[in-house]
């Protein structure tokens, strides 16, 4: 019998298979810029905010934030310029979505730019690109140009009175700038330090002006949304808890990837509510062959694994949570039973204590010290009181610095011990993991006694 396939949905990636995709003839023949055109000629404003809302679109960029009411922040009664600062840095381990994107179809990621900007008055938008992406980058500009021949960028865009220009900023390669106000402060030519919040970004972001940030496969989902409707959006995907009066759902489609030890990584677009486990088997071919697989980061390296046994949860927001992880990015990572969990703890360690900007203490002296009792234990020397010392470390760290970077730090690894304990105590020394085991001999018979 043949495996059950999720069907596939075709919105974002719809011309990705297409031959030079990236030009503005091929997008204009696939309805690039059309939507763009209702909204200056049919929509107000508010409209298309309202719009927005009604789709329940959330931010694709890891945080999962209702996309219409942040447009929704941002002033109109003020006497200033107003940006759009596109997140285009996806530096997040493990997650390629927003490169397919702006690779192979820029002109809808800058035609949902210009819809975002016309309906929060916003009069330009910088493309913030990840250094190490130099084809985006290339399309990106190639995209702005053809744009600005064609009338749909510059001054007065199609008669309609709305003016708007676009930039590509390239990065410097640092993960913090994928922060939203660690990226504003690179865009002005400052170190990327995250700013303490309010004021917000809609508020007081970029130069001191209110400013929209989303990323990129967000606002590419806008031209859609303008086309069929934000209740046809809405529709798509998992519908809000009804036991949960907070829940947004998780509505439209998603680009999912997957890397690591698996058969075909890649990239798929789905509608929200395929499984982790079909994701992984029945798209990406399943773990390589005489393997099996121990865990999985569901969303880039930042988010808490999930065991072999914790697979078959949807892959949305609310779902991924209620297993104690996260969607994140929803670019899944795959550990296979080859993969050392100390050592990967050690590797992730290593990551976040390299990418910290140094700002806050908690997260500059906390993820060096995991960093080292991690190595402690790939060199054997492990104790059980180094993992209490870590547990200790977790709390003192999450969520007491400026931005997310420490929690993202703690939350893969914090779930890696309690979830793989067994490994950690196999790096100890002899003494250690006698002591070990008699401490849960002596928990297994008080639980026996209390039952």
């Amino acid at each position: 019998m043949a495996k059950k396939r999720y069907p596939e949905t075709k919105i974002l990636s719809k011309n990705f298979d297409k031959e030079n995709s990236w030009t503005f003839d091929v997008a204009r023949e696939n309805g690039a810029y059309t939507m763009f055109e209702k909204a200056l000629k049919e929509m107000t404003p508010d409209q298309v905010i309202e719009e927005v809302k009604t789709s329940r679109l959330r931010g694709r960029g890891g945080a999962g934030f209702p996309t219409g009411v942040k447009w929704s922040f941002v002033p109109k009664d003020v006497d200033k310029p107003k940006y759009l600062a596109l997140n285009a840095d996806e530096s997040e381990p493990g997650t390629f979505k927003d490169r397919w994107l702006m690779e192979l179809d820029p002109h809808m990621v800058l035609e949902g730019c210009l819809i975002c900007a016309y309906a929060t008055g916003l009069s330009t938008i910088y493309i913030y690109v990840r250094g190490e992406y130099p084809l985006s980058q290339e399309r990106l500009w190639g995209a702005i140009r053809e744009a600005e021949e064609k009338g749909f960028l510059g001054e007065n865009i199609q008669g309609s009175g709305f003016s708007c220009n676009a930039y590509v900023h390239t990065g410097a390669g640092a993960y913090i700038c994928g922060e939203e106000t660690g990226l504003l402060e690179s865009l002005e030519g400052k170190r990327g330090h995250p700013r303490i919040k309010p004021p917000f970004p809609a508020v007081e972001g970029a130069f001191g002006c209110p400013t929209v940030i989303n990323n990129v496969e967000t606002l590419a989902h806008v031209p859609w949304i303008i086309e069929h409707g934000g209740e046809a959006f809405a529709k798509q995907g998992i519908a809000p808890d009804p036991d949960n009066p907070r829940s947004n759902g998780s509505t439209g489609t998603k680009l999912f990837g997957v890397s690591g030890d698996i058969k075909t990584p890649g990239c798929w677009e789905f509608e929200f509510g395929i499984t982790v486990k079909e994701l992984l088997y029945d798209y990406a071919g399943g773990p390589l062959d005489g393997r099996e697989i121990k865990a999985v980061i569901p969303g880039g390296l930042s988010m808490p694994v999930l065991t072999a046994d914790e697979l078959d949860v949807p892959m949305g927001f609310d779902d991924l949570v209620k297993v104690g992880s996260g969607l994140g990015t929803a670019c899944a990572i795959v550990m296979d039973d080859t993969c050392c969990m100390v050592e990967a703890s050690e590797n992730i360690a290593h990551f976040f204590a390299d990418e910290s900007c140094g700002q806050c203490t908690p997260c500059r002296e906390g993820c060096h010290w995991m960093e080292k009792i991690f190595k402690k234990f790939n060199a054997n020397q492990g104790t059980r009181s180094d993992l209490d010392l870590l547990e200790g470390l977790f709390v003192n760290i999450e969520g007491r610095t400026i931005c997310a970077l420490a929690d993202a730090a703690v939350w893969p690894l914090r779930s890696i011990i309690r979830k793989f304990r067994h490994e950690f105590v196999a790096k100890m020394t002899p003494e250690e993991q006698a002591a070990e085991k008699e401490a849960q001999a002596e928990k297994a018979r008080e639980t026996a006694g209390v039952s």
